[in-house]
C-alpha cells in the first residue's frame, strides 16, 4: 500500500480524531472527479456558449471583452493557471484579479467604454469578499457580463447571479466542494471546468486531453504520496515551489497548500523561475525543500535547468525535487527526487495534475508537526470560509 492508500484505509473511528475524515479522500477523488466535471460542462454547453457569445467571445478582436479570472486564495491560482490557455484559445486579454483586489479598487481596475466578462471562482460561494464584489460590480457597471463557477450550488455567489440578465451561474458536483479546510478538489476541479471553457468550440478533443489527465492522475497518485511521506520525515522548516507560465500557479498553490495545512511550522514561498534570483534565493537555506515543476518546453526548461544546477553547485538546500512531464528527466545531478507525470500532457493542462504533489506534501507534513489536516488551525487564525471582513462602501 501506498502512504495516501494506508490514510484511507484507517477507519473512521481514527480518521476523525485524526483529522482525516475529509482530505485524503478529497487529495485522492481528484482523477475521477475530474470526469465528472467534465460531464456537469457537457449537460451546459448550449447556454455558455450562448452566453459567451454574448459577452463578445469569439467577436471580431475590436469587440473582444477583457476577461478578469476572479477568486481569492487558491480561487485565484485557479484563475492564474488558466491564463494562458484562455489567452491563446479566446484571443482577447486574460487577467487573473483577486477578488480582494477588486474589492478596494475596483474602479481603478476598469477603463470607461471598455467592455468585460468576469468569470469568478469559488469553492463556497459564500467568500464576504466575492459576494460584495459582485454585488457593487452590478451597481456601478451593469453592463460586465459575470459567469459563477462555484462547488456550492447553495451559496450566495450562485443564488443572488440566478436571474440576473448579465449573469450565467453553473454549479459543480457537491462531492468536489471540500470539506476539509484547505481546498483541493474544488481547486483542480474549478482548474478543468475553466479548460473545459477554453475548449467549448473542440470538446472532442479536449475530453481526449482530459482522459490522458486523468490517467496520469491516477498513476502519479501513489508515486507522489511516496514521495511526499519520505519527506515529511525530514522535518523542514521552509519550502520554495517554482514554475513557469500555468505551472508557476502550481508552485502558488502549493506553497499555500504546505503553509496551511502545517499552520505555518513550515515556512513557504513561490516564485517564477527566473525571478527567483532577483532577491528570494536569499530565503533558501539547509532546512528548505526545493521544489521545480518542470516545463516540458525545451527553451524554458533550459532556464529551469541552469536555476536548479546553481542551487546545486552552491548547496542551498537540503534536497531538490523535480515534478516533469513527458518522459523528460532531470538527470540525478540537477535533483535528489524526480517524479515523472506518466503520458504526454502540455503545460497548459498540467496544473490538475501537478498540483497533487503540492497537496500531498501538505498532508503528510501536516502530520509530521502533529496537526489535523481537516482543521489544521489550532489557534483558528484561518477557517474554512474567511469570516468577520467587513465590507466598506
Amino acid at each position: 500500500m501506498n502512504a495516501l492508500s494506508k490514510l484511507l484505509s484507517l477507519p473512521d473511528s481514527e480518521k476523525t480524531p485524526l483529522g482525516l475524515l475529509h482530505t485524503p479522500a478529497e487529495i485522492a477523488q481528484q482523477p475521477d472527479t475530474w470526469l465528472s466535471t467534465f460531464e456537469v460542462f457537457r449537460r451546459n454547453r448550449d447556454r455558455i456558449q450562448e452566453f459567451l457569445e454574448r459577452a463578445g467571445v469569439g467577436a471580431s478582436p475590436s469587440l473582444r471583452p477583457t476577461v478578469f479570472l476572479i477568486g481569492a486564495g487558491t480561487s485565484d491560482y485557479v484563475g492564474e493557471s488558466l491564463t494562458f490557455g484562455l489567452r491563446k484559445s479566446w484571443g482577447s486579454e486574460v487577467i487573473a484579479v483577486p477578488s480582494t483586489d477588486l474589492l478596494t479598487h475596483m474602479e481603478d481596475m476598469l477603463l470607461p467604454g471598455s467592455r468585460y466578462l468576469w468569470i469568478s471562482f469559488s469553492r463556497s460561494g459564500d467568500s464576504p469578499e466575492g459576494v460584495a464584489v459582485l454585488e457593487r460590480a452590478r451597481k456601478i457597471r451593469p453592463d460586465i457580463h459575470q459567469l459563477v463557477i462555484s462547488c456550492n450550488g447553495n451559496g450566495r455567489m450562485i443564488r443572488e447571479s440566478t436571474g440576473q440578465p448579465q449573469a450565467l451561474s453553473i454549479s459543480l458536483d457537491d462531492a468536489v466542494n471540500d470539506r476539509g479546510l484547505a481546498m483541493t478538489s474544488s481547486f483542480s476541479n474549478m482548474v478543468v471546468f475553466g479548460q473545459c471553457l477554453a475548449r467549448a468550440n473542440d470538446l472532442v478533443r479536449y475530453e481526449e486531453v482530459l482522459r490522458r489527465m486523468v490517467q496520469a492522475g491516477r498513476e502519479f497518485l501513489p508515486l507522489a504520496a511516496d514521495c511526499a511521506s519520505s519527506l515529511a520525515k525530514d522535518g523542514y522548516t521552509k519550502a520554495c515551489f517554482v514554475g513557469s507560465g500555468p505551472l508557476r500557479a502550481v508552485a502558488t498553490e502549493s506553497a499555500l497548500k504546505v503553509l496551511e495545512l502545517t499552520a505555518g511550522k513550515t515556512l513557504t514561498i513561490s516564485e517564477s523561475v527566473l525571478g527567483l534570483r532577483h532577491g528570494p534565493m536569499a530565503a533558501l537555506d539547509k532546512n528548505t525543500l526545493f521544489v521545480c515543476f518542470l516545463s516540458g518546453n525545451r527553451r524554458i526548461q533550459r532556464y529551469e535547468r541552469d536555476l536548479l544546477d546553481e542551487i546545486g553547485s552552491k548547496g542551498l538546500v537540503q534536497s531538490r525535487v523535480v515534478v516533469e512531464a513527458g518522459g523528460v528527466s532531470a538527470t540525478d545531478s540537477l535533483a535528489e527526487h524526480c517524479l515523472s507525470l506518466p503520458g504526454d500532457i502540455e503545460d497548459d493542462y498540467r496544473p490538475a495534475v501537478d498540483v497533487i504533489f503540492g497537496q500531498l506534501l501538505g498532508l503528510f507534513f501536516s502530520l509530521r508537526w502533529n496537526l489535523q489536516p481537516d482543521c489544521p488551525s489550532p489557534n483558528g487564525a484561518i477557517s474554512r470560509v474567511v469570516q468577520n471582513v467587513s465590507i466598506h462602501s
